[in-house]
Parts: C-alpha cells; sequence; structure tokens
C-alpha cells in the first residue's frame, strides 16, 4: 500500500520530535571537561601556587614523631635502634594525640601546646628542646590522621587516609574514582575545618585558574561534594528510550498499513 503525504508528513514529524528528545538529553563536552584554557591557547602555561600546607593543628590530631641520633646512647633513648615497621597501624600507634587543651606529652619533653601550629612549627620547637640535651639528634614530625572525603556524582564515594604531606583536588577525585558521567565540575563544593567550625566554598574546577586557588591543595578531613549537571533528570540511564522508539514505531507502522 501506498504511503500517502499525510503519512509522510506525520513520519518526519515524528523523526523530528525523536530527534529532538535524543539531542536534549545529550551533554555538551564543554559542561564536563576539566582546567579548559580562560586565556589563548598556548604551547604552555605556568600556574603559580603555594604547595606548603597551612593546616593548623587540632584537638584530637595524631602527630608521629620520633628522634634519630648517630650517637647510639641518644638512638637508645629514644628506641630507634630498632627497626620500625612504618606501616599505618605502627605510625599510629606510636603516634602522639593532641588532647582537648591541646597539648601533647612527648618523652623528657613538658607537655608542649601545639594547637594552631603547623607541622613544621611543632617540628622546630621539639628540635629546640633537644639541641639543649642531645647533640647531633634529628626530629621527624607526622600527620598521621590526614583524611579526606568524596561524595556526590563519583564512582567510588567515600573516605581516603593520605600517606603523603600533600594532595590535591584532582588527585582526591581520582581516588574516589573520577566523576560520573553527570558530574558537574563546574560546581564543587569543599567543607573545610576551621579553628571555630566549619567553612564551605564552591569551586570550578573546569577552568584552569583552579590551579592558583588556595583551595587546590587539601588539608585533613576536607570532604568535597561533586554536585550533579541539571541533565542528569534527562538521562539515558533514566528516560525510557527504548519504549518510546517502540511505541512511536509500531504506530507509524500501523498508520502506514491503515491509514490513507
Amino acid at each position: 500500500m501506498r504511503i500517502g503525504n499525510k503519512t509522510l508528513a506525520n513520519l518526519g514529524t515524528s523523526l523530528l520530535l525523536i530527534s529532538g528528545l535524543l539531542v536534549s538529553s545529550c551533554i555538551s563536552q564543554n559542561k564536563v571537561k576539566l582546567m579548559q584554557e580562560t586565556v589563548a591557547k598556548q604551547a604552555s602555561t605556568e600556574f603559580a601556587n603555594n604547595k606548603n600546607t597551612t593546616y593548623r593543628l587540632q584537638a584530637g590530631d595524631h602527630l608521629y614523631i620520633e628522634v634519630y641520633s648517630v650517637d647510639p646512647k641518644t638512638s637508645k633513648f629514644f628506641q630507634t635502634d630498632f627497626p620500625d615497621l612504618m606501616n599505618p597501624t605502627y605510625l599510629y600507634l606510636k603516634s602522639y594525640s593532641v588532647d582537648e587543651f591541646g597539648y601533647i606529652n612527648f618523652s623528657f619533653v613538658d607537655k608542649m601546646y601545639v594547637k594552631g601550629l603547623t607541622v613544621p612549627e611543632v617540628k622546630e620547637q621539639i628540635q629546640k628542646t633537644l639541641n639543649e640535651y642531645f647533640k647531633e639528634s634529628t626530629v621527624v614530625v607526622k600527620l598521621v590522621n590526614f583524611e579526606v572525603s568524596v561524595i556526590g556524582e563519583v564512582n567510588e564515594p567515600g573516605s581516603f587516609t593520605i600517606y603523603r604531606d600533600q594532595i590535591n583536588l584532582f588527585q582526591a577525585i581520582g581516588l574516589a574514582g573520577g566523576f560520573k558521567e553527570f558530574g558537574n565540575p563546574k560546581r564543587v563544593k569543599l567543607v573545610r575545618q576551621t579553628q571555630t567550625g566549619s567553612t564551605t566554598v564552591e569551586l570550578d574546577l573546569s577552568k584552569d585558574k583552579i590551579l592558583e586557588s588556595p583551595y587546590f591543595y587539601m588539608q585533613p578531613n576536607d570532604v568535597v561534594y561533586v554536585e550533579p549537571l541539571n541533565a542528569k533528570s534527562w538521562a539515558y540511564i533514566r528516560f525510557p528510550y527504548e519504549t518510546i522508539l517502540v511505541l512511536v514505531s509500531t504506530a507509524l507502522v500501523g498508520y502506514s498499513l491503515f491509514g490513507e
């Protein structure tokens, strides 16, 4: 049976409708790309960023403190002549907790107030005290409880313990498996603890200027929340395309057989 002009018109309209649905649910690549250039494209671009951590110690933090010396008696006093396992459990068990008043108790050193200090500042204070009693000794201080959390539109949300001095936003999101298909790099919230509470800042990871942000390098207990794109509600994973296509195709076939 020959299909009339009216049928062809309706067929074309239906195809346009389907095409429109498909196009409306697609995501622009510009919405999900990271570090897009804000200036004219260049062979390379440098971004200044202070990598030194400004984290200030708080009550409940744990510090791993070890003293090393070429003098056997000093090493024996601090038990550094024993082999170190240097695994996370060992570091935690040998750490010194900052009490609720901001103090730590380290060996023969009097109670030391460390709340509000950085790790390098604590190291400097302990080293100064050691130099009064021991020769050729060196102190090592590390923060044990460096943990960050990544939630929202990432593949493997959760909390992660960091066994390095620094980690940036992209590395943290990488630990969480990266962005999901509908993760919005333009709307990433960072929650950071302060001495008086918490602060929240919204970051745009789609621009390369993020490399200069003071929030690019993370601090202990930071929480990263990746918001979803608005297009998620029309995503293929939720929109019943197959059902709609079957219904439309059936209607077109029926119309071609029984219509004009």
